[in-house]
């Protein structure tokens, strides 16, 4: 059968057939739709810098975690509850809100650096060069990155387990490596997820967004992490 041919079918992850034109409507509403999610991402950072806003951070920062996760969590399984509908992207609009809002912290301690807009921006383009090669060798390859799911996953707990851990141990080598290792599977997840959409493994564009824009959020936020430890200038 033609490959180029819009009749072209493959089956999804939940046994479904779809069709090159569906994939490719999922993937192109999946990238329109990670745009718009940018827009509340920065709202949300700005009013947190310019309110100073903190989430249990300076009284508890382990409580500051656990409640992060638990709202992020309830986010996340509200949007698959509602992805069908609109309500899904309102719910997701929100969720990326709120995610700018815990980036403002970040954000304020960066900008106190002489350099730190310098820092954001070079963060924001690395970030981007890694989604575009990413997400070209996951739209061109023949191979089936379908199989680094679990090892992904896995790497994912390791992560949260270190980030927590590292909130008592204070240890700047071990942040430095949650950050470096974050980048890397963070960085395979946009593959892992891009080539998921254009496989027919999801067909639905907003879980899609949702996985994306997660992806793009820790590569971001890590190697703004280690722009800071490392280039950071004080005034």
């Amino acid at each position: 059968m033609n490959e180029s041919s819009p009749y072209t079918y493959s089956f999804g992850r939940n046994g479904s057939v779809t069709s090159v034109e569906t994939r490719n409507r999922v993937l192109r509403n999946t990238y329109w739709l990670l745009a718009l999610s940018m827009v509340p991402t920065v709202l949300g950072a700005w009013v947190g810098v310019a309110t100073g806003f903190s989430l249990f951070a300076a009284s508890s920062p382990a409580m500051s975690f656990i409640a992060f996760l638990a709202i992020a969590f309830g986010f996340m399984f509200a949007i698959e509850k509602t992805k069908n509908s609109g309500v899904g992207v309102a719910v997701l609009l929100g969720f990326t809100f709120f995610m700018g809002l815990m980036l403002s912290r970040l954000l304020s301690f960066i900008l106190g650096f002489s350099n730190g807009p310098q820092l954001i921006m070079m963060a924001f383009g690395g970030t981007g060069v890694i989604f575009a090669a990413m997400a070209t060798i996951a739209t061109v390859s023949k191979r089936d990155f379908s199989g680094l799911g679990k090892f992904l996953f896995m790497g994912v707990i390791v992560i949260l387990l270190a980030a927590f851990a590292n909130i008592f141990l204070q240890l700047p080598a071990l942040m430095m490596t949650i950050s470096v290792l974050a980048i890397v599977i963070f960085s395979a997840y946009m593959l892992f997820d891009v080539q998921r959409v254009v496989n027919g493994g999801e067909t639905n564009y907003i879980s899609a967004t949702l996985a994306i824009y997660l992806d793009l959020y820790n590569v971001f936020t890590n190697l703004l992490a280690l722009l800071g430890i490392f280039d950071g200038n004080r005034n």
